[in-house]
Formats: structure tokens, C-alpha cells, sequence
């Protein structure tokens, strides 16, 4: 059960889009991006809740950008953060749940704290079935999602209401919860291969099981 009353994601996301352009202007995984941008070296890219469009940044140079997110406020933040860094993505509003993409379309994506907004089991693993019917044969895809194991939640509810400040009131992010077990276990279901299950950078502790992020490099068979 979510632990407050939020409105539905799409009109949250519409009225943060222009604070959290300036908020979070950086990806905070650009060390885990550059690493996959220079595993990749190039190809066609799709960024799956593309956002404001920072996580194209460590893909500028030699990659053909795609962006997909359901925020019409979002895609047009992204269209503003692309001109300013000379990015050229194609940019499109759309659920991740039906992608207006051809099977076998690109050789890689990513996914940056995107899957934690669907709510319900079936509505997760039918955006995870999704990308594995648009990625190529041996293509990968990179994922984070919040991790319930982090300190923070601990005492939370599996569903929770995050607010965000905006116009002199609050609103709710909706985030499902997810463990390290349950993700990589959508994703197998999906039938996907895990190639690696790992925390974010910036974590450095021995156990990874705490981390705030849980990152997936996952791999189509």
C-alpha cells in the first residue's frame, strides 16, 4: 500500500519537469554511463524515461540518441538541455509499456531510475518484456531503481509516496521498492540475461545490499 495520496505520475512529472532540470542537471551515473559508453563505442541508443535528457551526455559523440519519456514537460526540458549541450536525440512521448518502436530496433539502452515509477508486478515486467522486443539479438541495457534495502527505507512501506516541492506546494512521486532479488528477478522473467548486479559508484561499502541505487547491465539472448 502506498503510504500517501499521490497524482497520477504523468501530471507529477509535467510539474517538477522545469525544478528538476535545474535540480539534478548531471547525471549522478555518469562514471557507470562513460564505462558503457566506451563498452558500446556506438550504435543506436534508446533512453528509456529519457528526462531532461542528461544521461545522453557520455553518449554525445558517437552514438545515434533516442528518448523516450510519458512527461510532454519532461521531452521538452530534454529538447532545452540538447541544445545547450549540442545533443541531437530524437525525442519522443511515450509509455515504456508500448514503445512505437519495430522489433529489433536498437543495439543498446538505458534506463535511469525509471522502472521504480510502474506500479504493480505486471505493468513492471510488461515494460521489461517491451525493451526486450526493441533491443537487437546480444544487445544490453543498463537499469537503476532505488533499493529498498537502503538504510532510508527501512521502515517504509514497499510502495511510498516521495514529495517534491514545487509552486509553494507538495506533490508525490510514487516508487515501488525494489531488492536486489526481485529486479534481477523481473528481469530474468523477461528473459533477459544478467550480466552484471551491482550498486552505484559513489557506494563503498563491502556489502552491496545497502546501497541507495541497485544498476543492472543486463544482455537479450
Amino acid at each position: 500500500m502506498v503510504d500517501k495520496k499521490i497524482t497520477p505520475n504523468i501530471q507529477v512529472f509535467d510539474q517538477i519537469a522545469p525544478g528538476w532540470y535545474n535540480f539534478r542537471h548531471y547525471s549522478i551515473f555518469t562514471p557507470e554511463l562513460e564505462m558503457l559508453a566506451k563498452r558500446w563505442k556506438n550504435g543506436m541508443l534508446l533512453n528509456l524515461g529519457s528526462g531532461h535528457g542528461a544521461d545522453f551526455l557520455p553518449f554525445k559523440d558517437h552514438f545515434e540518441l533516442y528518448g523516450v519519456d510519458f512527461s510532454r514537460e519532461m521531452i521538452r526540458m530534454a529538447r532545452r538541455y540538447s541544445q545547450k549541450f549540442g545533443l541531437a536525440p530524437k525525442l519522443v512521448v511515450a509509455d515504456i509499456s508500448r514503445l512505437p518502436f519495430s522489433d529489433d530496433s536498437f543495439d543498446w539502452a538505458i534506463s535511469v531510475a525509471t522502472y521504480h515509477h510502474l506500479q504493480g508486478r505486471e505493468n513492471q515486467l510488461a515494460a521489461l518484456i517491451e525493451l526486450k522486443r526493441v533491443l537487437k539479438s546480444g544487445g544490453e541495457a543498463f537499469i537503476t531503481v532505488w533499493n529498498r534495502c537502503q538504510p532510508h527505507f527501512w521502515f517504509k512501506h514497499k510502495e511510498v509516496a516521495v514529495p517534491w516541492r514545487t509552486g509553494g506546494k507538495v506533490i508525490y512521486r510514487y516508487y515501488y521498492l525494489f531488492t536486489y532479488g526481485e529486479l534481477e528477478d523481473r528481469v530474468k522473467k523477461a528473459g533477459f540475461t544478467i550480466l552484471k548486479s551491482f550498486p552505484e559508484h559513489s557506494y563503498n561499502l563491502p556489502v552491496k545490499y545497502l546501497s541507495r541505487n541497485i544498476c543492472l547491465l543486463i544482455k537479450k539472448p
